[in-house]
C-alpha cells in the first residue's frame, strides 16, 4: 500500500500548521505555501478547550505553550447590567480532571509562533509570499500541482486547502460563492491588565445583552485581558482582521453595561472590527487529491470558542488517516468522521447567538433563566452538553481503528 510521501498545504494558519507538523513528525515531506511575506498572526486571544489541548499535547507543544497560558476558573454567562450569573461552570482543575486535558487561554500569536517553530524543527518546508491561485491533477504521474500567482508550481501527492474563509482551493473545487454575512460584527482587542481600573474575574466570561454580547478573559498568565464584543448590525461587511475599529464607538456601544465591561473598554487604546461570516454546509470537503480543513470548509461563529479547536482537530485527524491509509481511502474517512462533528459544532455556535443576544423577548429571557436553574439544581445537565465538545478525543480513538 503506497502512502503519501509529499504533501502540499495551502495556508500557514493554525490548522494548516497542525496538519503539517503531524505529518512531518512521521517523515512526510510537507511544503506549506503561505501568501504572507512574513510569518505571523495578528494579536487576539484563543480559548483552547481540552479537545484541542489533547492534540497540542500529542504534538509535543504543551510544555512550551504552558509558559504563555492562563487557566480560567469558570465558564460564565452574566447579565449585561446587573452582573447576575446565568451560568458559572467550573473549569481549572475540575475541567482537567473531567476531560483529561486543561482548558487554557492562549494568545493566537504565541500558539502560532510555537507551531511554526515546531514545524521548522520537524523539517516542514515553508514557502512565503506564495499566493495559491489554482491546482491541477495529473492522473498519469499521480500528483497534484499547485500554481502560484507568480507562475511557480509545486507538486505533491495531496493538496490540503487550509486557506481560510476565502479559500482559493475551495473555490476551484466547488465554484465561486461569497460567504454569508451573519448580520453581526465583532470588535476585538487586548488590554494590559496594568491599565485596568476594574477587577476582571479569572473566568471565560460572556456578558449577555439585547442584540449584543461581550466576552472577556485573561491571556499570558494574567498580564493581559482579551475582549471580543459582538453587535448585530447590517452596515459592515469587511472580513479583514486588520481593519481598525473606532474605539470611541465601541465605548459608546457598551457605555451603559456593567462596570466590569464599560471600564474595561474604557481602557482600550485600539480595536479591530470585522464582519462575522459563515457558509452553509458544503456538499463535500474533498475531490480527487485535494481536501479542505478549518475555515476553508466549516467557518463558524465564535460563540462556542471552537473555530481554532476544530481546525486543530481537522489537521491532526487528516494527518493520521494519511499516515495509515492509501490516500483516497484516507480522504474519504477523514470527511466521514470530521464533517458531522464540525457541522454540529457550527450549529451549536449559531444557536448561542440567540441566547447571548436575548432573542425571543420573554421566551429568550426564560431560556437564560432555565440555564441558570439547571446550573444551580442540575449542573450535570450543563456538563453533559459540554462533554460532547470538550470531551471529544481524536487521539485515543485511533486505538479502535
Amino acid at each position: 500500500m503506497a502512502l503519501v510521501s509529499r504533501v502540499l498545504v495551502a495556508g500557514a494558519g493554525i490548522g494548516g500548521l497542525c496538519a503539517a507538523l503531524a505529518l512531518a513528525k512521521q517523515g512526510v515531506h510537507v511544503v506549506v505555501l503561505e501568501q504572507a511575506q512574513a510569518l505571523g498572526e495578528v494579536g487576539a486571544g484563543l480559548q483552547m478547550s481540552p479537545n484541542a489541548m489533547k492534540v497540542l499535547r500529542e504534538l509535543g507543544l504543551e510544555p512550551e505553550l504552558s509558559a504563555f497560558a492562563f487557566v480560567p476558573q469558570h465558564a460564565a454567562i452574566r447579565h449585561y447590567k446587573t452582573g447576575e450569573y446565568y451560568l458559572k461552570s467550573p473549569l481549572g482543575e475540575q475541567a482537567e480532571a473531567r476531560y483529561g486535558a486543561p482548558y487554557w487561554h492562549l494568545h493566537r500569536a504565541d500558539l502560532h509562533q510555537v507551531l511554526a517553530q515546531a514545524c521548522s524543527q520537524a523539517g516542514v518546508e515553508l514557502v512565503l509570499n506564495s499566493m495559491v491561485t489554482a491546482y491541477r491533477e495529473d492522473a498519469e504521474l499521480n500528483q497534484v500541482y499547485v500554481l502560484l500567482e507568480d507562475g511557480r508550481e509545486f507538486y505533491g501527492d495531496i493538496l490540503i486547502g487550509a486557506d481560510g474563509l476565502r479559500s482559493k482551493v475551495r473555490e476551484q473545487m466547488l465554484g465561486e460563492e461569497r460567504p454569508t454575512f451573519m448580520g453581526q460584527v465583532a470588535w476585538r482587542g487586548v488590554i494590559s491588565a496594568s491599565d485596568l481600573t476594574v477587577d476582571v474575574k479569572p473566568d471565560a466570561c460572556v456578558w449577555a445583552g439585547p442584540g449584543r454580547h461581550f466576552v472577556s478573559y485573561y491571556l499570558r498568565g494574567g498580564d493581559y485581558v482579551n475582549f471580543v464584543a459582538v453587535e448585530e448590525r447590517s452596515d459592515w461587511q469587511s472580513e479583514s482582521w486588520r481593519e481598525e475599529g473606532d474605539v470611541e464607538e465601541l465605548r459608546q456601544a457598551f457605555a451603559d453595561w456593567h462596570p466590569e465591561v464599560s471600564q474595561l473598554v474604557a481602557a482600550a487604546s485600539s480595536t479591530f472590527l470585522w464582519a462575522l461570516n459563515g457558509r452553509d454546509e458544503l456538499p463535500t470537503w474533498r475531490h480527487g487529491r485535494v481536501v479542505l480543513i478549518g475555515d476553508a470548509c466549516h467557518p463558524m461563529l465564535p460563540f462556542m470558542a471552537q473555530g481554532a479547536a476544530m481546525a486543530i482537530e481537522d489537521g491532526y485527524v487528516l494527518a493520521e488517516y494519511l499516515l495509515r491509509y492509501e490516500w483516497s481511502v484516507a480522504l474519504t474517512k477523514y470527511e466521514q468522521i470530521r464533517k458531522p462533528r464540525a457541522t454540529k459544532v457550527q450549529q451549536m455556535s449559531k444557536a448561542n447567538a440567540g441566547l447571548y443576544h436575548m432573542h425571543g423577548g420573554v421566551f429568550g429571557k426564560a431560556k437564560l433563566r432555565a440555564l441558570q436553574a439547571a446550573g444551580c439544581f442540575a449542573p450535570q445537565v450543563i456538563q453533559s452538553k459540554l462533554d460532547g465538545v470538550y470531551g471529544h478525543d481524536v487521539i485515543t480513538r485511533w486505538a479502535k481503528e
